[in-house]
């Protein structure tokens, strides 16, 4: 153990990218065995502060220290060699290799010849250790967003690292799976680890900081302070500068027709086993329809047979047409928005400017199309419009969507979809690994589109979500629906016990027959 009581010092450091200060002097220390949080708003600086500790960027200027030592990393090796491991919010896995060999890659061991079976034996251990739950030989592209993110955690925590910088750690887990891994980071800090937690949600910063820094707009706003007696609105001030509402304001209204009909749904997940099992549902305009579950329920399947991008069984109807196993230009054309789970891969074009991701749905049709080509004339100056009118922060509409943070990548996705006018919005997770101050706006434009009369069908993992938002409340287990209950009947217990597997109507006998039990004694 080093004489210094610090894991990491990082002084006066400076980073520059063309056009941006990402940091701005920044300081920032982790002590030997504690958990710092790293707050502030998408785009604040965060992960770039830790990528340049994880060996991915070198500063501009400034110093970084380790255990006491002065570094200077030129490459991600470097740092893991230094006992540094990075948990990225993105994840950095091959697609068609296993779970386990995902692990091993970079790893000088096993040298010529794989023995899977052997690894997968330790990859389960280190699992039982830590308590994250994944096939060791499933394929990377068969896991939900959940399971591949605590493949990254494994990745990490199998390299031996000492020092854990985790971004977004908690933003794919269920609040079951948590609690785990807060109890996991609780555990390896008592064993000597140091851990750097950045996170949007700050019941969990209180919950299991000790010290948090802010940042606000790559400059220190609130440097190493203690985490005690901080309140959840305290440090959303300090990471926007403002009071935050936590709860949006929703207005009452009747919902009109039905705009999509779910009738006997089945489809299988990408191993081919059943995800959606009968599913029965009705999505009104003017209203949202929320979708609880933990996650690799058959909620990502639900969106995906809505918006054409899954075969299934059954019949799905937008306004009165059959688009079930129809292309997704076919739902496109019947007004559908999808805000996608996975906004970096799925949702957006990485590689691809703002602007032609703007117009990915209406580059087919005029103004955006001239004849057989694109006037890109119009697009920019849409963009531009768009930029404006959803504050994406980004110096210029050229600039690629794999800059942009979270959130600014979220607003450029609610801004192509809202432009069609759509009549139904399916969104998946809108607001994960969001800062409160994306949150409430992007919570903002989904309830704008209630009240401008598009129905919405919302999946999320977090029920304060759905209980701000939602109108109604299916909950999906195993891919079946285990009951629908209106937002102003909604009891948090009955939705608990729907999201472990119990039929709404068996959790109300039980109850029913509990309080007649009661009454008799």
């Amino acid at each position: 153990m080093s004489e210094s009581p610090f894991a990491v010092e990082m002084n006066d450091v400076v980073i520059r990218f063309p056009g941006v200060l990402a940091n701005d002097h920044v300081n920032f220390t982790l002590r030997q065995g504690e958990i710092h949080a790293l707050l502030g708003e998408n785009g604040a600086g965060k992960s770039t502060l830790m990528n340049a500790l994880a060996g991915l960027y070198r500063p501009t200027s400034g110093t970084i220290r380790i255990n006491g030592e002065l570094v200077n990393f030129s490459s991600p090796k470097d740092a893991i060699a230094k006992g540094i491991g990075m948990v990225h919010q993105h994840f950095m896995l091959v697609p068609t290799q296993t779970v386990t060999e995902n692990i091993l890659l970079g790893l000088d061991q096993p040298r010529f010849f794989m023995r899977l079976k052997e690894y997968d034996q330790k990859v389960l251990a280190l699992q039982d250790q830590f308590g994250l739950r994944v096939d060791p030989t499933a394929k990377i592209w068969q896991l939900s967003v959940g399971e591949q993110q605590r493949v990254e955690i494994l990745k990490t925590l199998y390299r031996g690292a000492n020092i854990l910088i985790m971004d977004e750690p908690t933003a794919v887990l269920a609040p079951q799976e948590i609690d785990d891994l807060i109890e996991t980071m609780r555990s390896m800090v008592a064993q000597g680890k140091s851990i750097v937690f950045i996170s949007h949600k700050l019941q969990e910063v209180t919950a299991v900081a000790d010290r948090v820094t802010v940042l606000r707009k790559g400059k220190v706003t609130a440097e190493g302070v203690s985490i005690a007696g901080m309140t959840k609105r305290d440090l959303a001030q300090l990471m926007v500068g403002r009071d935050v509402v936590f709860s949006v304001a929703k207005k009452p209204q009747k919902p009109g027709d039905v705009v999509l009909s779910l009738k006997d749904v089945h489809a299988e997940n990408n191993k081919g086993v059943p995800a959606l099992r009968g599913v029965n549902l009705e999505v009104r305009q003017g209203e949202i329809l929320g979708i609880a579950g933990v996650s690799g329920n058959g909620q990502s399947e639900l969106a995906e047979v809505i918006t054409g991008m899954r075969p299934c069984q059954g019949s799905i109807l937008i306004n009165g047409e059959d688009v079930a196993n129809q292309p997704p230009i076919v739902s496109i054309r019947s007004g559908v928005a999808h805000v996608p789970e996975d906004r970096t891969h799925v949702g957006s074009a990485p590689n691809l400017s703002i602007t032609d991701n703007t117009i990915m749905k209406a580059y087919r049709e005029q103004p955006v199309a001239k004849g057989w080509s694109v006037d890109f004339t119009y697009a920019r100056e849409n963009a531009r419009k768009l930029k404006r009118a959803y504050e994406i922060l980004a110096p210029s509409v050229e600039t690629m969507a794999r800059k942009l943070s979270g959130g600014n990548l979220q607003k450029v996705i609610l801004a192509r979809e809202i432009s069609i006018e759509p009549r139904l919005m399916v969104a998946v997770q809108p607001t994960r690994g969001l800062d409160v101050g994306a949150i409430e706006a992007i919570q903002t434009l989904i309830l704008a589109q209630r009240e401008s009369g598009t129905a919405v069908l919302l999946v999320s993992e977090e029920l304060e979500e759905l209980l701000s938002l939602s109108d109604r409340i299916a909950v999906i287990y195993e891919g079946e629906i285990m009951g629908i209950v209106p937002n102003e009947n909604a009891d948090v217990e009955e939705l608990g016990l729907m999201m472990t597997g119990s039929h709404l109507e068996d959790i109300r006998k039980q109850k029913a027959a509990s309080d007649a039990g009661r009454v008799t004694s």
